[in-house]
């Protein structure tokens, strides 16, 4: 027994507890054209986020050019919004009073109205050739590359009308002959016949509602294409034509606040009263670009860079708030007298309107820095009075075709309902989503067969769990004992996600974001193939974990709007019902049933049945969107796919097997030519093969051997050596044909 006595312990309490270090989280941050780096995100009033975007000039068809700002921006907007969660208010505007607008509207009616009066052949022929005149003084002046190329093609294209009436106008052909020959010069010459036009009689087009038909027009057009591309509504839209009032106001505050002045009825920002400003800087995006007067021309607009309007101007560096409209203009009452707003002014008042003094973020395309949103910023902040306009400045990447930017001036575009006429929505969304928004993209067949692979391996993937998960199990059955290889899985999973995070925190980065989610699905394969090797079933609830991830971040990018936890909906976007939940039950008995039918036609040798199961799987089903795949040992896979895919696939299919099959035939022929090649080889006796080569040897021995050259020179030893070896050689390839010969006999 021991007699050392036990320590005394007072009361026990709770032993100190350590936190843990953990580790740094990333936040947000955007590229900032204001700084032109990454800036730490943060909102100006906690969780709400103001945003806005600069949208279409509507007097055209939108293209992909455009479709780079309006994605991308969507693609933002949707990861601020859902994976952020920060509450954005979004607005856009749209430009329906604008330069382009008014020569447009004013070439579309008087090229109408030229229609209408229904002009005999010469009179087409010989207003064509006067409207050709200037042009061709244009494009001999011109020096921009593709400007140049642009009005070339549409020389060529008058051309080609051209000389067939000219021919059959000097051949007397009869009128039934000449009349639709001009009809199809007058439509391949509407351009230049339109500018003609616009000169001569524009400033007689004074009915406003002429210039408010063009926009209205492509304004619809424009809501159909974003829908159609999944693009969101905005929270707000402004329509210049309805901010009139607040036009006039902004002007005049800020020509109070000693900004602007009044020249022949414009109003005019100073620039250099602005700059000269303690509280101001003007151009803060590019301050290289100020005196560029073909960038501030361009910003000004065609109709008004004539000599006596920049006669107007305090310096060249300044720009029209308000300018006096025109003959063949329209206009508004002000207090400078009857005008219209200019361009920059617009997205100033409009902005300003709803956001307020200073918003968190203004988008736009890259080439609208300077001097469109430089000089926005400058008028706000004068008429404000402050130097935070806007905070961060996003400007997308240009998008190019074959390496030249797209342009609707230089008619070298692709339109939005074109481009969707060959990938779908999701494509398109993928292809942008594979690339930095603030960078370049080229949009070319290449772009597009990545973005089209991206989405048949994600898609596939979806396919795979779903039927793993429709595999029958109890309620408990689901929750399995996890192994190193669900634990090695499920750890890359953490990382993977962890990886797309930080990459949506680095600019919303979604190029690399969709590269891990794609190494993630690579991994996730690799398992499910791993165990199906063993025999052993996936784990479902971790497969099903990863799948509603990924389906969760391509709803976040806008890429599904299904309402189904894993993929891509089957039957297209708008299929109004849950097709797969529906028909799968039936196609599981089908399934089921036909692999019966299968396994007793193996047993039993039934060949005909086989080949009818086949049938089904190959033929009759794709045609119904659904596909069978058949494994080894392993019940017979069932998916849901697209029925234009699965006939796709079917084809290429068919066509691989088809050219299998004629590269066997062309290796058989080969084959076969080159034996017969050898055979007729094969029968020349040796003594004959030299004798006919008369161009080269002169005499020969008993044998048939050449000892002399044509020349009758005899044939050195080195020479004879080498014709020795092919003598010898066919030799024995002779005696291999007697011997096969007499054995055939």
């Amino acid at each position: 027994m021991s007699t050392s006595a036990e320590p005394v312990k007072g009361k026990r309490v709770q032993p100190p507890w350590s936190p843990p270090a953990g580790t740094n989280v990333p936040s947000l941050h955007l590229y900032n054209s204001l700084t032109r780096a990454k800036e730490p995100f943060v909102p100006q009033k906690g969780n709400r986020v103001t945003w806005y975007c600069c949208g279409p000039t509507v007097y055209d068809a939108s293209h992909m050019g455009h479709a780079r700002s309006y994605i991308s921006f969507d693609i933002l907007r949707r990861i601020l919004k859902d994976y952020f969660k920060y509450d954005v208010l979004y607005c856009i505007n749209i430009t329906d009073i604008d330069d382009k607008i008014i020569r447009r509207a004013r070439q579309n009616h008087l090229l109408d109205q030229y229609k209408k009066k229904q002009p005999k052949a010469a009179q087409i022929l010989q207003d064509v050739l006067s409207a050709r005149e200037p042009f061709k003084a244009a494009l001999a002046s011109t020096t921009d590359p593709d400007k140049k190329q642009m009005m070339e093609r549409l020389d060529a294209a008058v051309s080609a009308a051209l000389l067939p009436l000219q021919a059959a106008a000097e051949g007397k052909a009869a009128h039934e002959i000449v009349q639709p020959l001009a009809e199809v010069l007058l439509e391949n010459s509407k351009d230049l016949l339109s500018d003609w036009l616009d000169k001569q009689f524009g400033s007689e087009v004074t009915e406003n509602s002429i210039f408010s038909i063009l926009p209205s027009y492509w304004e619809g057009e424009y809501h159909r294409d974003m829908e159609a591309l999944n693009v969101l509504p905005p929270d707000a839209l402004t329509r210049v034509s309805e901010y009139v009032p607040e036009i006039v106001e902004f002007v005049r505050r800020i020509v109070s606040n000693g900004y602007g002045y009044e020249s022949n009825g414009s109003v005019y920002f100073d620039t250099l009263k602005f700059d000269g400003s303690p509280q101001h800087s003007y151009a803060k995006l590019v301050p290289e670009a100020v005196g560029d007067q073909t960038a501030l021309q361009e910003g000004e607009g065609d109709l008004s860079i004539s000599a006596d309007r920049l006669s107007e101007k305090k310096s060249s560096k300044d720009f029209a708030l308000w300018k006096a409209s025109k003959p063949g203009e329209p206009s508004w009452d002000s207090p400078w007298g009857k005008g219209r707003p200019g361009w920059h002014i617009e997205c100033s008042a409009m902005a300003g309107s709803i956001l307020g003094e200073s918003m968190d973020i203004h988008g736009g395309g890259f080439d609208l820095r300077f001097p469109h949103h430089d000089n926005e910023l400058a008028q706000s902040e004068a008429f404000f009075q402050n130097d935070c306009w806007v905070r961060y400045f996003l400007h997308t990447g240009h998008l190019t075709i074959a390496g030249c930017k797209m342009s609707k001036s230089l008619k070298n575009f692709i339109t939005i309902k074109d481009a969707l006429a060959k990938n779908t929505a999701r494509q398109l969304r993928l292809a942008f989503l594979m690339h930095s928004w603030k960078d370049t993209l080229d949009y070319s067949s290449n772009t597009m067969e990545s973005a089209v692979q991206y989405e048949k391996f994600m898609n596939e993937f979806f396919l795979n769990v779903k039927d793993i998960l429709r595999a029958p199990t109890d309620i408990a059955g689901r929750f399995e004992k996890w192994e190193a290889a669900e634990m090695e899985l499920n750890n890359s999973f953490y990382d993977k996600k962890t990886a797309v995070h930080e990459a949506l925190c680095d600019n919303m980065d979604t190029r690399t974001a969709m590269e891990e989610m794609r190494v993630l699905v690579g991994l996730s394969n690799g398992y499910i193939a791993g165990r199906k090797g063993a025999k052993l079933r996936p784990n479902r609830m971790l497969l099903e974990g990863i799948a509603t991830y990924l389906t969760g971040m391509l709803k976040v990018f806008g890429a599904t709007e299904a309402s189904e936890s894993i993929g891509f909906p089957v039957g297209g976007q708008s299929q109004s019902i849950d097709l797969e939940s529906t028909v799968m039950p039936y196609l599981t008995v089908l399934s089921d049933f036909r692999e019966g039918v299968r396994k007793i036609a193996r047993e039993q040798k039934v060949t005909e049945l086989l080949q009818l199961c086949d049938v089904v799987r190959d033929d009759t089903l794709p045609e119904l969107g659904v596909r069978l795949e058949d494994h080894e040992g392993l019940p017979t896979v069932v998916k849901l796919v697209d029925r234009e895919t699965l006939l796709k696939e079917r084809e290429e299919k068919k066509q691989m097997e088809a050219e299998k099959k004629k590269k066997k035939e062309d290796a058989a022929r080969r084959k076969q030519e080159q034996e017969m090649l050898k055979l007729a080889k094969m029968k020349l006796p040796p003594g004959q093969m030299f004798r006919t080569e008369t161009e080269k040897y002169s005499k020969f021995d008993e044998t048939g051997f050449p000892t002399h050259d044509a020349e009758g020179k005899e044939l050195s030893k080195g020479q004879a050596k080498k014709l020795r070896k092919l003598f010898e050689a066919q030799e024995k390839l002779h005696a291999d044909f007697l011997q096969m010969k007499l054995s055939g006999d």
